[in-house]
C-alpha cells in the first residue's frame, strides 16, 4: 500500500508539470485537414483568386472578407453559392428582395426580427403549420387585399391581435407583424 501511494506522490509530482505543458501548447499543426471528430476532412482554404468567375459573382458581398474565413466557413459559403444556382430566377429575386430588405433595418428592427423568428420556432408544430398556411394564403392576396389587411392588424389591439391568432380559421390569412411607426 505504501508502494502504491509512494508511486502515485512521484507520478503526481513528476508527470503534473508535464502535463500541464502539454496542456499549454497548442496543437501540432496538421495538413490532414481533419475535422474536430476526426470523420470528415476539411477542405483546404481557397483564396478568393482561385474561384470561379460564377462563384465570385455569387459571393461578390463577401469578397473583401473570404480570404479570412475559416475553411469551413467557406465551404459552406460555396454549397450555398451551388444551391443558389440551381434556384429559379423568380426565387433568386424574392432571396435578394429580402436580404435587402434585411439591410435597410436598424439594429432594432433586426433584433425584433430574430426575437419573432424564436417566438415562431417555440411554437408547437401544429401552430407553426397553421401560422405558415395562413400566412401562405396571405401572400396568395392581390395587393390591395394585402394592404387592407395589414391596415386592419396594424389598428387592432394587441389583444385582439392574440384572439385573432387563436381563432385562426383554415380560411383566414395572416399578414406578417406590422413593422414598427417610429423611424
Amino acid at each position: 500500500m505504501r508502494r502504491l501511494a509512494l508511486s502515485l506522490a512521484l507520478l503526481l509530482t513528476f508527470g503534473a508539470p508535464m502535463a500541464a505543458a502539454a496542456q499549454a501548447a497548442p496543437p501540432a499543426a496538421s495538413n490532414d485537414w481533419q475535422g474536430p471528430d476526426d470523420h470528415h476532412p476539411l477542405p483546404p482554404p481557397r483564396p478568393w483568386s482561385q474561384l470561379s468567375a460564377d462563384e465570385k459573382d455569387i459571393l461578390s458581398p463577401l469578397a473583401k472578407d473570404w480570404d479570412t474565413f475559416p475553411p469551413q466557413r467557406q465551404s459552406r459559403m460555396l454549397d450555398k453559392a451551388q444551391r443558389w444556382r440551381g434556384l429559379p430566377p423568380d426565387r433568386r429575386a424574392e432571396i435578394r428582395d429580402r436580404i435587402a430588405h434585411w439591410q435597410q433595418m436598424t439594429p432594432e428592427e433586426r433584433a425584433q426580427a430574430r426575437r419573432n423568428q424564436q417566438k415562431f420556432k417555440d411554437l408547437s408544430p401544429e401552430q407553426r403549420e397553421k401560422l405558415h398556411d395562413a400566412f401562405e394564403r396571405f401572400r396568395a392576396l392581390p395587393p390591395d387585399q394585402r394592404r387592407a389587411l395589414v391596415e386592419q392588424w396594424r389598428n387592432q389591439t394587441p389583444e385582439q391581435r392574440r384572439q385573432a391568432l387563436d381563432h385562426l380559421g383554415p380560411n383566414d390569412a395572416l399578414p406578417p407583424p406590422p413593422p414598427p411607426r417610429d423611424r
